[in-house]
């Protein structure tokens, strides 16, 4: 895509429907898509999301987006209730802080799901273990342990939000111009963690509710801002559905373990069920693997690929419709001839 000169370059700082609050050196401004770029998309993903570099041109008091730069990487989902269709999230993050609570929130596949999407979208996860003052010191340890054993390669932080306890060593490896982008269920701390960062009030947050022990009051929506040291993040809303859509990449460095014993099956196509000479179930029997990480990966790989075969059945009648459509039009211009 070619720059136009007469453009002026922002990054999509919040979305609200069709309207969005871009950044530009002098401060923040509402805008709108072309209509082009609005009927040439042909999926979710065509649209301007929070963190995407957009090139626009000023129309009285706001601006007109007409494009948007190429992504470095895009956190995205299954969307909900659409077959074979994705919902992206935000765009061009470096990395990921995965952020659960150890005390009534932690759920190592949950985590699985999180770590996939975030590879899957060519970004660097870290994961954060939120309300450490509210287990005891065994327990977190544990905890932390069986995430460590996880997934050995992710760096791992325990926090308390709240006390204030392990962000300065958070702090110190925020660098200036990467973006980071918050992700995790509804109540776990996000927003509060980014207020602390930010070292004043500035996403809304509640108290925890005693009976659910989540936020009354979280984030609805996502939100571009840059810290003082130069770093920006990107809070996002609690995701209570997270369908990972992508059988490649993203699993295959979320579970790096099973695929590097899979190597040593003795079948090229072995499903680690019940064949002879299987690498993954000798390390389960081993203890060298858990059982449950097996299990999530099958899982998750079978929503991947339930996904991949709705988007591919999406495509086949969309361009069966296209077809139709195109078979239509001739036909209305034959009869008018």
């Amino acid at each position: 895509m070619n720059s136009n000169p007469n453009h002026i370059i922002g990054r999509v700082a919040r979305q609200h429907k069709d309207r969005y609050a871009v950044l530009v050196d002098d401060g923040i401004f509402d805008a709108e898509i072309t209509g082009n770029l609005r009927f040439s998309a042909s999926s979710k993903a065509d649209f301007p999301v929070v963190g995407d570099w957009v090139e626009m041109s000023e129309f009285d008091d706001f601006y007109i987006i007409h494009h948007i730069r190429p992504r470095t990487s895009l956190l995205q989902r299954q969307a909900v209730q659409s077959a074979g269709e994705s919902q992206p999230i935000a765009a061009n993050i470096d990395v990921s802080f995965i952020m659960q609570a150890v005390d009534r929130d932690f759920n190592l596949n949950r985590l699985d799901r999180y770590v996939s999407i975030s590879f899957a979208g060519d970004i660097e996860p870290v994961i954060l273990l939120n309300k450490m003052d509210l287990v005891d010191a065994e327990n977190l340890q544990q905890k932390m342990l069986a995430v460590q054993q996880r997934f050995p390669t992710i760096s791992v932080f325990s926090i308390s939000v709240n006390q204030s306890l392990g962000l300065e060593e958070l702090r110190a490896i925020l660098e200036k111009d990467k973006t980071y982008c918050l992700i995790g269920s509804s109540g776990v701390g996000k927003s509060s963690l980014l207020n602390q960062l930010l070292e004043e009030a500035h996403m809304p947050t509640g108290e925890v509710s005693e009976s659910h022990n989540k936020g009354k009051h979280t984030t609805t929506h996502r939100e571009l801002t840059v810290l003082t040291n130069g770093s920006v993040f990107i809070d996002t809303p609690g995701m209570r559905e997270l369908g990972v859509i992508d059988e490649a990449t993203g699993l295959e460095q979320a579970f790096s373990q099973i695929y590097e014993l899979a190597e040593n099956c003795r079948f090229g196509d072995c499903q680690h069920d019940n064949e002879p000479g299987c690498a993954v179930r000798q390390a389960i029997k081993d203890g060298e693997l858990d059982r449950s990480l097996l299990k999530s990966f099958r899982k998750l790989n079978r929503e991947a690929e339930k996904f991949s075969a709705s988007k591919a059945e999406k495509r086949k009648n969309d361009r069966a419709l296209g077809k139709y459509y195109k078979k239509t039009q001739e036909a209305k211009r034959r009869m008018k001839g």
